[in-house]
């Protein structure tokens, strides 16, 4: 029986076989006698095969140029996924953790690892981020937070309440040294259960969720390293694990000179991130101590973007680039400091804000900015327009002085009593800070005050900030999303005991005070504004401070970054609030 199968095999293998033979010569002499043998005609019909094949052509090209001019109404280039984003900023990376993130290349770091508990969004408004929810009980005191369900820390392990508190816990000891820990003194931080943490304050803060935003560490790796060792673990700058949208991938720290130094910072998407993995594929921060050697490394098209310029340089054209400005919530003010003579005088300050010209200013100013009239920003809760300051009104400002008997003598000085309206005004030395002093300097003198421009270098300014050694000092303060203005205007942030001393014009006014306690220690919002209307109409009429403008954070990019917008933000970090859904590749995709 097996014999008689392989010999049918065989017999319908040689026919099958046969068979392609039969085909192959067949079509060998089918080409020879239908194109071999009848070429020499070609002569007589080239005409009409050459007409139709220039006719097929002439076709094809219409349909690919009408598909081509089609495709603008059911094709459009939209952003994709994919590619390797590389910023570069100015400063060097020294810690990613963000219980010590400082500078601007150490918070853009951080802020990509490590998710908070709030933050804020393209509104300026404070969103959950790894909160999924918080309320506040009745007496002002007692916040608890929600946290969101099934979150990750980026080896896998789940972040959970206790992460939490372990992070406030490291932030409130004075062996770990954080540079927040001051902002946390008195405050009680305890987990409820897994997913619920319960802040308790020793007195109702109002403004106190809005400082919530510092990212969260984890517990599970740094419980055992000591309090006094938490600065420098490795974890800090090798081997960080956070929860945001990015995922540690290495360092790279170039060989250059101290001042040429540079370093490239890896990151890669974090597939489990709770809003979703991140559009981009990796996100590159390179730190430049050179800001020459970081635009040159823009020019060169190294760089995707550049963060934190102070101004758009000459070698970079806003026609070829991307240009994003996004407004601080920071006033930059002149602070008069009140306990020094001339400007102890009220009379004298005022009349410095009436003959200050601070639109011309800003006019003057390469990039635009928004103007500052008050110690509460435009559109913060209890900003009031009944309480800006007036300035330019030089005439007025000249009559009060004369009344007071501030008379000008021979030099065009003013004087009273053997004084002379002569003081300091102490600036760092930047090209912005030059620009406004100098105006600020002519305008002045047309009062018949003189102004001896104080330009000192980085270190020297902060110290002289810090002891309050100037007349008057030309800064910006941050704000804040939220109004609570205290440290800077209230009497005891004047005190050399106080922990920053940051009322930087050590301006003391009872009536200021109390209306500043008030508002930061109501939470309904109405009471706030009515609070606050008190500090405003003191203040205008005190003239602490002068007013400029409100700052801007500087962004310049080869290309248009998708997800990025154009918003009010509380510090530059804010900027990465939707880093995840960032996008720079393009394709043309059909409409839906």
């Amino acid at each position: 029986m097996l014999h008689k199968l392989k010999l049918g095999f065989r017999r319908k293998w040689r026919a099958q076989k046969q068979q392609v033979g039969d085909v192959a010569e067949l079509s060998s002499d089918g080409f020879e006698r239908y194109f071999i043998q009848r070429l020499h005609k070609f002569g007589k019909v080239w005409r009409p095969v050459i007409g139709w094949l220039v006719l097929m052509v002439l076709v094809i090209g219409c349909l690919l140029a009408q598909n081509q001019a089609l495709s603008a109404y059911y094709q459009t280039r939209q952003p994709i996924p994919g590619g390797v984003y590389t910023v570069g900023i100015q400063g060097s990376f020294s810690n990613a953790n963000p219980v010590y993130a400082t500078n601007d290349v150490d918070k853009t770091v951080s802020r990509l690892l490590f998710s908070g508990l709030f933050k804020y969004d393209n509104h300026n408004k404070l969103v959950g981020d790894l909160a999924k929810s918080w309320e506040i009980d009745d007496t002002g005191k007692v916040y608890t937070v929600t946290l969101r369900n099934n979150l990750r820390w980026h080896d896998g392990q789940p972040l959970t309440a206790q992460d939490v508190v372990f992070t406030y816990d490291v932030i409130q000891s004075p062996d770990a040294e954080s540079p927040l820990r001051n902002n946390w003194a008195g405050i009680t931080v305890e987990a409820v259960d897994e997913h619920t943490v319960k802040f308790t304050l020793p007195n109702p803060l109002s403004s106190f969720i809005y400082g919530v935003t510092n990212g969260i560490i984890p517990k599970h790796l740094l419980s055992k390293v000591p309090m006094e060792g938490m600065r420098s673990v490795a974890f800090n700058t090798q081997s960080p694990v956070g929860s945001g949208p990015f995922m540690w991938k290495g360092i790279d720290v170039g060989d250059g000179t101290p001042d040429h130094a540079q370093e490239s910072i890896g990151l890669v998407g974090f597939p489990d991130f709770w809003a979703g993995a991140p559009k981009l594929k990796s996100f590159v921060v390179r730190g430049f101590t050179s800001r020459a050697d970081m635009i040159n490394a823009y020019n060169q098209q190294e760089l995707t973007a550049i963060s934190g310029l102070p101004n758009l340089p000459a070698s970079i054209k806003p026609d070829d680039s991307v240009v994003t400005s996004m407004p601080l919530t920071a006033e930059t003010m002149v602070f008069f400091r009140t306990s020094a003579t001339p400007l102890n005088d009220k009379t004298v300050r005022n009349a410095l804000v009436s003959a200050a010209n601070p639109a011309d200013i800003i006019k003057a100013l390469p990039y635009g900015v928004s103007p500052a009239r008050e110690p509460i920003l435009k559109g913060q809760l209890g900003y009031d327009p009944r309480y800006i300051q007036r300035t330019n009104h030089l005439a007025e400002a000249a009559k009060s002085l004369d009344k007071a008997g501030w008379e000008i003598n021979a030099n065009g000085i003013r004087a009273k009593k053997g004084v002379q309206l002569e003081f300091s005004l102490m600036i760092s030395n930047t090209p912005e800070y030059r620009l406004v002093a100098s105006k600020l300097q002519k305008q002045w003198l047309a009062l018949g005050a003189r102004v001896n421009i104080d330009i000192e270098p980085t270190q020297n300014f902060r110290e002289n900030l810090s002891n309050h050694q100037y007349g008057a000092v030309l800064y910006g303060i941050a704000i804040g999303a939220d109004p609570d203005v205290f440290v800077y205007w209230h009497s005891s942030q004047a005190d050399i005991r106080s922990v920053n001393r940051l009322n930087l014009s050590e301006y003391k006014s009872k009536v200021a005070d109390e209306a500043l306690e008030a508002g930061r220690t109501r939470i309904e919002p109405a009471i706030r504004i009515i609070k606050y209307q008190a500090f405003l109409k003191q203040w205008e009429a005190d003239a602490p401070a002068l007013a400029l403008y409100q700052p801007r954070y500087l962004y310049v990019s080869h290309k248009k970054i998708y997800g990025l917008e154009e918003h009010v933000i509380n510090e530059p970090a804010d900027r990465l609030y939707s880093a995840n859904n960032w996008m720079i590749r393009t394709a043309r995709v059909t409409n839906q």
